[in-house]
C-alpha cells in the first residue's frame, strides 16, 4: 500500500504545483495585457526630485534619467518637461540635473515622486499648443471613439495612434510638425483608452483587433473629405498602421506609413511586457501562452501583417537597439527584405516609443523628408 501511496500524494503534488504554475501563468499573462493607456510603461523606475530651480531639475540618478533628449516627467497632479542633462553643473554622486523647460501641470517640488515618459503634453492641442481643434467622435465597432482633429488645407490626413503606456497626448508631440505643413492630423483614442468603449475581454491586444478601430478613423478621414492619408504608429499603433494597411477595407487611400518602434514578434513584447512586470524567469513561457490564450492570439497574424512581401506603401521606420519592449531585429529584417519601400532610421539610447525624444531635430528631418512626397 505504501509505494501506491507514495504513488498517489506524488500526482497529488505535481497536479498541485501545474495547477498553480498555470494559475500564476495567466497571473502574468493578464499582468503582460494590461498596460493600460496613460499608465507607466512597466519597469519604468519612479524618480525622486531632489531639487528644482529656474531653469533645472535635480533628480535621482538612473539609467532613466540619464537618457539623452526631452521628456515629460510627471508624477501625482504635475507634469513637467525636461531637456537634456547638465553635466556641468554641481550635483552628488546619486543624482543628475536636467535643464527644466517648463511645468504644464501643478508645482514641481522637492521630494515629489515622478516618471520619465515621452509625453511632452498634459492637455489638448489647444491649451497645450495653442492650435485650434475640433472634438469629435468616430463610430467604431464598439461605439464612439473620441479623436482630436487639428485641421489643415491639405488633402492628405495623418492618423496618430499611440502605443502602450501613453494615451492620444503622446502624438502631440509631432502635432506642430505636422500642422505647419497644412497636414490634418487626427489623433485616435480606441478600445481601452479612457472615454472609449473597453476592449470586451478588458485586455490589450497588441493590435491584433484595435486595428479595426484604424479602419473605422480612415473610413471616417474619408468621409470628410481625406483623399490620402498616412498612418503614424508608436508600438501597437504601429503594429495597427501594419495591420489597416493589409486588411482595411479602404487600404487603396493609405498613401504611407510611420512606423516608431513597432511590434513586430509579439512574443518577445509579451514576455519582455511580462519580465518589467518582474514576473518570474520561469514564468515567462507560461505568461506568453497564457496571454495568447487569453487574448485570442493564436496564429502569428502580426508577422503575416508585417510580411515584406505584401508590404504595398512607402514606410518609414524609427527604431533603435535600446527598445526594451518590442526587439529591434524584426525592424532592421523588414527594412534588409524591403529597401525600395522601408526607410529605417536608427536611433540608439532611446527606449520604447522615444525615438523622437532622443533626438527630436534629427527625427523631423527624416520625418521631413518621407512625407513630402506624400503631400
Amino acid at each position: 500500500m505504501r509505494p501506491a501511496t507514495a504513488t498517489a500524494a506524488a500526482v497529488t503534488t505535481l497536479i498541485g504545483v501545474g495547477a498553480a504554475a498555470i494559475a500564476a501563468g495567466r497571473y502574468a499573462g493578464d499582468v503582460a495585457l494590461k498596460a493600460s493607456s496613460g499608465r507607466p510603461l512597466p519597469g519604468d523606475p519612479r524618480l525622486t526630485v531632489h531639487a528644482t530651480g529656474p531653469d533645472r531639475v535635480t533628480l535621482t540618478r538612473s539609467l532613466a534619467s540619464l537618457r539623452p533628449g526631452t521628456y515629460g516627467i510627471e508624477g501625482t497632479g504635475v507634469h513637467a518637461v525636461v531637456g537634456p542633462a547638465l553635466d556641468r553643473v554641481p550635483h552628488t554622486a546619486d543624482t543628475v540635473v536636467r535643464r527644466l523647460e517648463r511645468v504644464e501641470l501643478g508645482d514641481l517640488e522637492p521630494g515629489a515622486r515622478v516618471r520619465l515618459t515621452p509625453e511632452l503634453h498634459s492637455g489638448t492641442p489647444r491649451s497645450s499648443l495653442g492650435l485650434d481643434h475640433e472634438d469629435v467622435e468616430i463610430p467604431g465597432e464598439l461605439g464612439a471613439l473620441p479623436a482630436w482633429l487639428v485641421p489643415g488645407p491639405r488633402p492628405t490626413w495623418v492618423i496618430a495612434l499611440h502605443g502602450i503606456g501613453t494615451s492620444r497626448r503622446h502624438p502631440l508631440n509631432l502635432v506642430p510638425f505636422l500642422s505647419r505643413r497644412q497636414i490634418p492630423v487626427l489623433c485616435l483614442s480606441y478600445r481601452g483608452d479612457e472615454g472609449a468603449p473597453p476592449s470586451p475581454d478588458g485586455l490589450g491586444h497588441l493590435g491584433d483587433t484595435e486595428w479595426r478601430d484604424v479602419d473605422a478613423a480612415v473610413r471616417y478621414a474619408v468621409r470628410s473629405g481625406a483623399e490620402h492619408v498616412v498612418l503614424y504608429g508608436w508600438g501597437p499603433g504601429a503594429t495597427m498602421a501594419l495591420h489597416a494597411a493589409a486588411d482595411s477595407g479602404v487600404r487603396d487611400v493609405i498613401r504611407g506609413l510611420v512606423l516608431d518602434s513597432p511590434v513586430l514578434d509579439r512574443e518577445a513584447t509579451l514576455r519582455n511586457l511580462a519580465a518589467a512586470r518582474r514576473v518570474p524567469g520561469p514564468l515567462l513561457p507560461l505568461a506568453v501562452r497564457a496571454a495568447q490564450g487569453r487574448a485570442g492570439l493564436h496564429g502569428d497574424r502580426v508577422r503575416e501583417a508585417a510580411d515584406p512581401a505584401a508590404l504595398r506603401v512607402p514606410t518609414l521606420v524609427f527604431h533603435g537597439p535600446d527598445d526594451t519592449i518590442a526587439p529591434w531585429e524584426p525592424s532592421l529584417e523588414l527594412a534588409a527584405r524591403r529597401p525600395e519601400l522601408v526607410t529605417l532610421n536608427t536611433v540608439r539610447g532611446a527606449p520604447h516609443a522615444a525615438m523622437w525624444n532622443a533626438d527630436p531635430v534629427r527625427y523631423e528631418e527624416a520625418l521631413r523628408r518621407f512625407v513630402t512626397p506624400l503631400l
